[in-house]
């Protein structure tokens, strides 16, 4: 368990660096890549940032299988927390691979789930406890079993050797920690956490968590991981809402105790990649210098509106049943208040997968996909 022993003496702060990205939204709106497979599959672990419907089928509030959730999708909406497409499905078609189908789906079997499945759910965290005030959701250690879950279903489809050399083509992307803050650390009323451990402490915490199932998904097979940063959670519309921030502003201490977990988040790819995994590869994508990019320079980037979302009457809440949203959505950098448009959604996946290591480090996803192991 070297990365685990790894990852309890991380005390990490410090301010995240800035990245150039000029490109407009305008250019990746939609998902264009018809190349043939970068990859076996992709198995997307995560939160409502990259859920595509598991919640559907659990004893949820957290559930986005509604008007106006899937406005700009021709599949409506589906539960995705978008108006259209999430990073992973972006990042799927830079692939050439399709968006894989939600594990809670009955209909997710068979061939299916050979170009991967989807395990994200929202409101879930890295801690079990996380989010569990709106009932049911997939934790991090839950979709690790439900991995498994998928696993004992391709076993009987494919030779051992051929399903090791499956899972070793495959990539892994996780992204987790959003709710371990906005709906856990950050409400005083409902956990006790921000009471019994300081900004970094609590990092610390998650990340001991994470490792123990990144070396779980890695015993079970999997080689290729890209692990997503927490963007500056600071500047979402809940938070500016919050009555917390200054008229017009983030909320910057939000955004100050993010910085060790993603720091350490960082530090932990290092860890892991030091040679006591063999044949794996993992991979940091710094979410928040992409995303602050974006809210630094909107205009840059086609975006004109960046301190509320496209919908929802209150700033502090998702997109309320039939209620109509904005006309625009390109302009709008955030769709409901707490997730990004699908045109951000765009920008981000694009950046992880053939960004500098500024962006993804140490090695881009399109790197990461050329990575033979078997």
């Amino acid at each position: 368990m070297l990365g685990v022993v790894l990852v309890m003496s991380l005390m990490v702060t410090g301010a995240l660096s800035s990245g150039n990205d000029t490109s407009n939204n305008s250019n990746n709106s939609s998902i264009s890549s018809n190349a043939s497979p970068q990859a076996s599959a992709m198995f997307v672990f995560g939160d409502s940032l990259v859920n595509n419907g598991n919640n559907n089928f659990l004893k949820s509030i957290a559930k986005a299988n509604y008007y106006p959730y899937g406005v700009d999708s021709t599949r409506g909406a589906t539960g995705k927390f978008s108006n259209g497409d999430t990073f992973v499905d972006y990042l799927g078609g830079w692939l050439g691979l399709p968006a894989p189908p939600p594990f809670a789906d009955p209909t997710t079997t068979g061939q299916k789930i050979l170009g991967g499945v989807n395990y994200a759910s929202a409101a879930a965290g890295i801690l079990d406890e996380t989010g569990q005030h709106y009932g049911e959701r997939y934790t991090l250690s839950q979709q690790v079993i439900n991995f498994e879950t998928t696993l004992s279903q391709l076993r009987p489809m494919m030779s051992p050797p051929d399903l090791s050399r499956h899972l070793a083509r495959s990539i892994a992307v996780l992204v987790f920690g959003s709710n371990d803050y906005i709906n856990n650390y950050l409400l005083p009323g409902l956990y006790p956490s921000s009471f019994n451990y300081n900004p970094s402490q609590f990092a610390t915490l998650l990340l001991n968590h994470y490792a123990r199932q990144l070396l779980a998904l890695y015993s079970a097979g999997l080689r290729k991981f890209v692990l997503a940063g927490l963007g500056p959670l600071g500047c979402i519309p809940n938070q500016r809402a919050s009555g917390q921030a200054p008229q017009g502003r983030c909320l910057d201490y939000v955004n100050q105790i993010v910085g060790p977990f993603n720091e350490g988040l960082r530090a932990l790819v290092g860890a892991l990649n030091n040679g006591s995994l063999p044949g794996s590869m993992f991979v940091y994508g710094n979410s928040y210098t992409a995303m602050g990019d974006v809210l630094n320079n909107p205009g840059r980037f086609g975006f004109r509106v960046v301190d509320r979302g496209c919908c929802g009457i209150g700033q502090q809440i998702t997109c309320l049943p039939w209620m109509p949203p904005c006309f625009d959505r390109t302009q709008f950098v955030f769709w409901d208040a707490f997730h990004p448009t699908q045109a951000v959604d765009a920008i981000l996946a694009r950046r992880a997968y053939a960004g500098p290591p500024s962006d993804c480090y140490p090695i881009n996803v399109q790197q990461l996909a050329l990575i033979n192991f078997v």
